[in-house]
């Protein structure tokens, strides 16, 4: 079984280093350590920097890929148009398990992500900066990066910087879920989607952006466009931080520049020398086959071009004697865990769809198959964040890439390999412990619900929402009269209660049960809640 990935696993570089520039010197570039390997850094101007960003086509390293230019100028836009300051959010949330690239940036050279984060918010004359993390080593150093720099929360310094911790969960590194936890609510995502360029933290406009891209910028504005596009593809400059790991000899991160044959990438981390599959984006990205691995390099073009995704910066190969389908129901079940639980077509599709894959793996025949491309197909664009649309865009490519395995399984006896568990998840296939918020949504509840028969009218709504507790019998009424209520299902059943047509549902708290020790990021629905000033 393959471990989980430490935060600061092995680092390599092909070519000349730049975002890991003084790496093999020191574990951590301190202040002083980072000034002398990257030298001081002037201010720019807002236009500057888009301009800047327009000229080597940085994009969002963080998965999506939107153009920072576009993003930059359309949040000074509307900081201009309405008179206030813009926000700027760092995300280093990084949740996935087999992501790490931006970890370690944050481990080993946050003075460069802060480099490009405090070029914005000078630019554009923000005086609140936030870097969301969900890890304890990061959260170290990146208040320790903050402290040397000077920098705090305190009401009357000049640009207000903090940390903002959440817990280890794949929707947390969602911008809405970090804008909304900066606010003081869950780290989930609201229900309607909003701009973070027009109303983001505090309803400001808010530069929200991955932080290697930030790391990136700081980069390119220190060597300039020009010798920055020297390095790299000339539609695609500079360098791409990548997280390798799978079946794989040494799992690492890499700096490597764009167009590098991904083969070579997979040989430095001692890959199969011809993988039955790779995984390419990450738990939100999509897989290849061993013949398409000769073609692929290492740009988000041109792993687009042959069915790929550069996505997270993930690049997963299994061997040929594990079984893909096998190996992906894994990662299929992890992901429906991870809802929020708050879109029925994600908490209920996901678990639906990763069921399945289960049987067709237990051979469920041609019906378990249509059943699964019916629901990935049904999951899509239906939720408040790209949860859903990722999982289902691993599902589908997962059936579309292992053909003859699926064969195997749906027609036959199987495809007889192993599932080894190469694909890298957390400990116990959960978050990592010792985490606020990792695990604790699977601890004791403190709630149970009650049904009152005496006003209950057999609606069914009750288990539309919360289908974790209530199934409804033959006569159309709940089957259970009082249930305890899963601490990850808790906001789902204060939804019930509330919408109850006949107010035939309540809540009760258990007393005995040791209350835990936050529910700060428990998705509790808040009802009524004013924003938050800026910074506080």
């Amino acid at each position: 079984m393959n471990e989980a990935l430490p935060d600061v696993p092995e680092v390599r570089v092909v070519g000349l280093p730049q975002l890991t520039s003084g790496f093999d010197l020191v574990e951590r570039l301190d202040l002083p350590m980072h000034l002398k390997v990257h030298g001081p850094l002037e201010p720019m101007g807002g236009e500057q920097l888009a301009q800047l960003s327009e000229r080597i086509g940085l994009k969002g390293r963080g998965g999506a890929g939107f153009p920072f230019h576009k993003k930059l100028r359309s949040v000074a836009e509307a900081a201009i148009k309405r008179g206030v300051r813009p926000v700027v959010v760092v995300n280093g949330s990084e949740d996935e398990p087999a992501c790490r690239k931006d970890t370690v940036l944050i481990n080993r050279a946050p003075h460069l992500i802060l480099d490009g984060a405090l070029l914005c918010a000078e630019a554009m004359g923000a005086r609140t900066l936030v870097i969301g993390v969900t890890r304890e080593s990061t959260q170290r150093s990146m208040e320790a990066a903050l402290a040397e720099r000077g920098l705090s929360n305190g009401r009357r310094s000049a640009l207000r910087a903090r940390v903002q911790r959440n817990p280890v969960r794949m929707v947390t590194g969602a911008a809405a879920s970090l804008i909304r936890s900066i606010d003081g609510g869950p780290a989930i995502p609201p229900g309607r989607k909003v701009s973070a360029s027009r109303s983001g933290v505090g309803g400001a406009p808010t530069l929200l952006s991955n932080a290697e891209t930030f790391a990136q910028l700081a980069i390119a504005a220190r060597i300039g466009p020009e010798r920055y596009g020297n390095t790299g593809l000339y539609d695609e400059p500079g360098t791409v931080m990548l997280t390798v790991s799978g079946a794989v000899a040494r799992p690492m991160v890499i700096e490597v520049p764009t167009g590098v044959p991904l083969r070579y990438v997979l040989q430095l981390a001692g890959a199969p020398p011809v993988p039955q599959g790779v995984l390419t984006g990450g738990y939100h990205g999509k897989w290849i086959d061993a013949a398409t691995v000769d073609e692929a390099i290492v740009s988000r073009n041109s792993l687009q071009q042959v069915g790929g995704s550069l996505g997270a910066g993930a690049i997963l190969p299994i061997g040929q004697d594990t079984c893909p389908l096998g190996e992906s129901l894994r990662v299929a079940q992890w992901l429906a865990e991870e809802s929020a639980g708050q879109c029925g077509p994600c908490y209920l599709g996901l678990p639906a769809a990763a069921r399945g894959l289960e049987d067709i793996l237990n051979g469920g025949g041609p019906a378990a198959l249509e059943a699964v491309k019916q629901v990935a197909r049904n999951v899509k664009r239906r939720g408040a964040c790209s949860h859903p649309d990722g999982s289902a865009m691993f599902l589908e490519s997962t059936v579309k890439a292992f053909t003859d395995d699926l064969a195997a399984h749906v027609l036959g006896n199987g495809c007889g390999r192993l599932v080894e568990g190469v694909l890298p998840l957390f400990e116990g296939g959960r978050a990592p412990t010792g985490v606020p918020g990792g695990g604790e949504e699977n601890g004791p509840s403190r709630q149970k619900i009650y049904v009152d028969w005496t006003l209950c009218r057999g609606h069914g709504l009750c288990a539309d929402i919360l289908p974790e507790v209530f199934q409804l019998g033959a006569d159309g009424f709940p089957t259970v009269a009082q249930a305890e209520v899963p601490r990850f299902a808790e906001a789902k059943a204060v939804r019930a209660v509330r919408r109850c047509p006949a107010l035939a549902l309540r809540i009760e708290e258990d007393t005995r049960t040791p209350a835990p020790s936050s529910r700060t990021n428990l998705p509790v629905l808040s009802q009524g809640r004013g924003r938050r000033a800026l910074g506080r």
